[in-house]
């Protein structure tokens, strides 16, 4: 008589990379469907625990508060933006280096599109979410000009140039971003934000720390913007204040 075959038993979903990812998409689906249905303040954990058919313990492996979870992932990928400039080549062209870290950054919101849309649905109703989104696309400005600073350290005016530039490059991520939500994920943000980067790289390489028609030691260059200003907008008033210096 044959012994009887004992099918192997299947690994439990949050115990690979992608099965976690699906977990931690599951909850934050929940989460953001609950906030909708009853609103974000008399939504508690185990309610959200109990939409994604988990318990509670498993709630807290992927999130530390129901805050968190509106915004999974933003840590871990700050460190991943981190590590992918540092690793930069010394001699890369800075500013493309933040195109593709932006690129990598805009990656979060591509690959869970459903949290996406949901996500920019609640933060329009919940001020406070509002104030974490845009603290976390702060830190992300913050990474990018220490960059340019460290890579353009010595030279006239790096420090200001940095500032400038960082916060170009987020405008013009930040664009796309609201352009591809509008659009309900169906926009290739992936090339509206490689072309967008660009631009910014076009309007900024004369005046860049450097460059061969880069400003002289006794010129400032100051650019305003608001950070919900459009990528457009961010590069006519760069434009402008590079102008009035050429003058």
């Amino acid at each position: 008589m044959s012994e009887a075959v004992v099918a192997a038993p299947k690994p439990r979903s949050g115990r690979t990379p992608h099965g976690r990812r699906k977990v931690r998409s599951a909850i934050a689906v929940a989460a953001l469907e609950r906030f909708a249905e009853q609103g974000f303040e008399a939504t508690t954990v185990d309610q959200i625990a109990e939409a994604a058919g988990v318990g509670r313990r498993t709630f807290f492996r992927y999130f530390r508060s129901k805050e968190d979870v509106v915004f999974p992932g933003h840590d871990e990928r700050l460190a991943d933006v981190v590590e992918l400039l540092e690793s930069a080549a010394p001699d890369a062209d800075a500013l493309r280096v933040l195109g593709e870290a932006a690129e990598f950054v805009l990656g979060m919101y591509l690959e869970e599109p459903e949290v996406s849309l949901k996500r920019s649905e609640l933060t329009r109703q919940v001020p406070a979410l509002r104030d974490k989104e845009i603290a976390s696309i702060d830190r992300y400005q913050r990474v990018f000009a220490r960059y340019l600073r460290a890579r353009f350290a010595g030279q006239p005016d790096a420090e200001l140039h940095a500032a400038v530039a960082a916060s170009a490059v987020v405008a013009a991520h930040n664009h796309v971003l609201r352009q591809w939500l509008r659009s309900g994920g169906e926009l290739d943000a992936g090339a509206a934000l490689r072309h967008a980067t660009e631009q910014v790289r076009e309007a900024l390489s004369g005046q860049w720390p450097g460059g061969a028609t880069g400003a002289g030691q006794d010129s400032v260059v100051v650019a305003a913007v608001r950070t919900s200003a459009s990528a457009g907008a961010v590069l006519e008033r760069v434009q402008e204040a590079l102008r009035d210096v050429e003058r």
